[in-house]
């Protein structure tokens, strides 16, 4: 069951699922990403393409739309298409956490596979995906073929996986398997204790076929309220090779 509670912060409400916090929303101010990683997301927002100039933005995975309203506030007249195939949900937080007036967020109610599959070759700048299901991120759009069809949509874009996992990381390294297939630039993100196996946690995974803004990416993770790690590609294939792409 979806339900909508509010924050002790002014304007702050969460949204849940079954008793677990999927989106925290801030109506007067949609810039406040109360998660941290959320907030390692909006780095990544924020480092892309020009300074604050708009982007054209997919999000497999709506949720409350905490970032889809960052980019909105963030990099004003942003083209952005939701992916969100829960209907229930979509009903609710527009009836209950309204998107502001203008804000260039289309929603679709269609899965992510089948949504990024209609798009047109290089029409995103940024691909976004943070969709789970029970805890877990559906297989459907970790499979190679999935990837070829991302890097297809985002042409010389960026693609952002939000990753949950624990050392020794099984699950992520497959993932990164079948990334390598498409893209020629990798890099991660995550806490210094998830990385060094002492809890699990939200691992943030950048693909594309061109440079990163690495450079960027590390001065937010160092000002970061929470800070954490920047990987390379290199490093990123010496810490989480080995694994075997997942195949439809």
């Amino acid at each position: 069951m979806w339900e909508i509670v509010a924050t002790e912060r002014a304007g702050g409400f969460v949204l849940r699922h079954d008793g677990r916090d999927q989106s925290h929303v801030d109506l007067d101010d949609p810039t406040y990403l109360a998660f941290d990683y959320v907030r390692r997301m909006g780095d990544v927002v924020d480092a892309v393409g020009e300074p604050g100039a708009p982007l054209r933005v997919v999000h497999v995975g709506g949720a409350g739309m905490t970032l889809a309203r960052y980019v909105a506030a963030t990099r004003p007249s942003s083209p952005q298409i939701v992916l969100e195939p829960d209907a229930e949900v979509t009903e609710l937080v527009r009836a209950e956490l309204p998107l502001p007036r203008r804000s260039g967020i289309k929603v679709r109610p269609v899965d992510g596979r089948s949504g990024v599959a209609a798009l047109r070759d290089g029409q995103a700048d940024l691909l976004v995906l943070d969709a789970y299901d029970d805890g877990l991120v559906p297989a459907d759009l970790l499979t190679r073929e999935h990837f070829q069809d991302v890097a297809r949509v985002l042409g010389a874009g960026t693609f952002l996986l939000n990753l949950s996992d624990r050392a020794p990381f099984a699950h992520t390294r497959r993932v990164l398997a079948g990334l390598r297939e498409s893209f020629a630039q990798l890099a991660m993100g995550a806490e210094p204790a998830t990385l060094r196996g002492r809890r699990d946690g939200n691992l943030m995974v950048l693909a594309s076929t061109g440079p990163l803004p690495l450079a960027a990416l590390r001065l937010r993770a160092q000002a970061s309220a929470a800070p954490y790690r920047v990987l390379d590609a290199a490093l990123v294939s010496d810490s989480f090779g080995g694994g075997v792409a997942f195949a439809d």
